[in-house]
């Protein structure tokens, strides 16, 4: 999602009881970004939701060996 609407993104999670719910920002507004500017931004985003991912089946699978 863009930096614009992370407010809204985390009062929805609350919402719908998912406090703490990770997830990737990019700039805002993307309408007016060069195809350059887009591709680094969709490169780092891509990078930081693989990271998600991992962190979140690592913490998976150490609650498992608990």
């Amino acid at each position: 999602m863009t930096s614009k609407f992370v407010s809204a993104a985390e009062m929805m999670s609350r919402a719908l009881g998912a406090e703490e719910y990770p997830f990737v920002i990019i700039n805002h507004p993307i309408s007016s970004a060069s195809k350059d500017e887009l591709k680094i931004q969709a490169s780092i985003a891509l990078k930081e939701g693989v990271n998600l991912i991992l962190r979140s089946k690592r913490n998976i699978i150490s609650q498992v060996l608990l």
